[in-house]
């Protein structure tokens, strides 16, 4: 029988132990302790340090780059507690990279969404833990509880705070226009969409056009991830030829590979760049625009409420109109 007296274990992968170091704070508890490294040969080595038997473990790992190597030592972490009689396992995976791929949208491609689920389930977790996925059917992937958390009140907190004077909300593409929607909603501000075209499997987008009025107003361009930047960058540019004063992009998942961080930061449209920690953003990457939000207390509270057998949605008070 699962134990759910005292804490949580809660051990942390190489992806981002920053931001378990933020959640045990939050949660006043020690960090779990394990050993996680690589051999010289490349092999991934994992050795959980304290007794874990019937005990409720969390496993963070947040699947960034390199990413396949954070998947293998998260079922690997997985397997190393299943085997050592973990009363339950919760993978905590605030950024779930193969969430794009969700489906066959060319001939002879894979659904990695779908093998990267089956692999976590296999390894030994007994249900999930993430932050505003891409793609929300990848929840139907797993066969065990999936808690998807939304990052979405602590960004609309960052920008009632900052007062802009009538805003409009840009969705960057017309897939993330639901989300938009509601976060327009709950800022009280209308709604635009810039409709594009993505150039085959190149990280290259074509913008079409603007759909909505921005002429004379802050915008305010939404997503849910930024990777190489391309979609924000040619957002900014087709809301400014069509009037739009300061923009502010904003997304849960600042990902920004390579130099991304840079060439949205030189770009002298975008007034600042809001996104959390899910992803951890190293020194090089670092630049004024940039203004990062924790999601520590929300994971934090998520994972206290999963311990405790109590509702996770009551976590989300703010509702759409």
């Amino acid at each position: 029988m699962l134990g759910t007296n005292g804490n949580p274990v809660i051990f942390a992968g190489n992806s981002h132990p920053q931001l378990v170091r933020d959640i045990c704070k939050y949660l006043d508890q020690d960090i779990g302790q394990i050993e996680v490294f690589k051999f010289s040969n490349d092999n991934t080595f994992v050795r959980i340090l304290e007794n874990v038997r019937q005990k409720d473990v969390f496993i963070l790992q947040s699947t960034v780059e390199p990413v396949n190597d954070h998947i293998m030592e998260m079922l690997i972490m997985i397997d190393a507690a299943k085997r050592a009689s973990a009363g339950r396992i919760t993978a905590v995976v605030p950024f779930y990279s193969y969430a794009r791929t969700d489906k066959k949208d060319q001939p002879r491609v894979p659904i990695t969404g779908r093998l990267v689920a089956d692999l976590l389930e296999t390894a030994g977790a007994d249900r999930l833990l993430m932050i505003d996925l891409h793609a929300g059917q990848v929840q139907g992937f797993f066969q065990v509880p999936v808690d998807e958390l939304t990052a979405m009140p602590r960004l609309v907190d960052y920008f009632i705070d900052l007062k802009l004077d009538d805003p409009v909300v840009v969705a960057t593409d017309i897939g993330i226009t639901k989300k938009a929607r509601d976060f327009a909603n709950w800022i009280n501000a209308p709604l635009a969409i810039v409709e594009k075209r993505r150039l085959g499997n190149e990280d290259r987008v074509e913008t079409l056009n603007v759909i909505g009025t921005v002429d004379g107003h802050p915008a305010i361009l939404f997503d849910d991830e930024i990777g190489t930047g391309g979609t924000m960058l040619a957002a900014a540019e087709a809301v400014v030829e069509a009037g739009a004063t300061d923009i502010y992009a904003v997304a849960t998942h600042g990902v920004l590979p390579g130099n991304a961080s840079t060439r949205l930061a030189e770009q002298p449209y975008i007034k600042e760049i809001v996104i959390t920690d899910t992803v951890p953003l190293s020194e090089d990457k670092v630049n004024s625009k940039i203004k990062v939000i924790s999601i520590a207390p929300l994971l934090g509270e998520a994972i206290r409420r999963i311990h405790e057998g109590r509702s996770v949605g009551e976590l989300f008070t703010l509702q759409s109109g």
